[in-house]
């Protein structure tokens, strides 16, 4: 049952990573548009291109082989500063090992751009 956007997008990343896959399309939302924008900041994707055929927009993502896992946190959680260790240890392997990406009311951002800042938001997704 395809319910979530972010959860399914997450997924068919995850399904052409682990099968070898060099690019992959998901269906395009703005949400899915940002968290992708920081996946290629961190270097976990090569890059992503908006595809709109008029029928239902895509993005095709070129997969640079370094997701070991990826996923949507479901559900969405709120974090305070204090509580970004505590979900690390959750969804992130090891300490420094993988992002987590918020959502902050100056926008959507890793979780180590958000404590530099000193904001709280919602969790959206995570990657190693």
């Amino acid at each position: 049952m395809l319910n979530d956007n972010l959860s399914n997008a997450m997924t068919a990343i995850k399904n052409a990573e682990r099968s070898g896959h060099s690019v992959c399309e998901v269906k395009a939302s703005k949400l899915i548009g940002n968290v992708l924008r920081v996946f290629k900041d961190y270097g976990y994707i090569r890059g992503f291109e908006y595809i709109d055929d008029k029928r239902g927009a895509t993005y095709r993502i070129e997969l640079s082989g370094r997701i070991n896992d990826c996923g949507a946190v479901r559900p969405r959680f709120s974090v305070k500063k204090a509580e970004f260790e505590k979900f690390e240890k959750r969804y992130l392997p090891a300490r420094d090992f993988g992002i987590m990406v918020v959502s902050t009311v100056d926008g959507v951002m890793s979780q180590r751009e958000a404590l530099e800042r000193g904001l709280s938001g919602i969790l959206l997704a995570y990657v190693y």
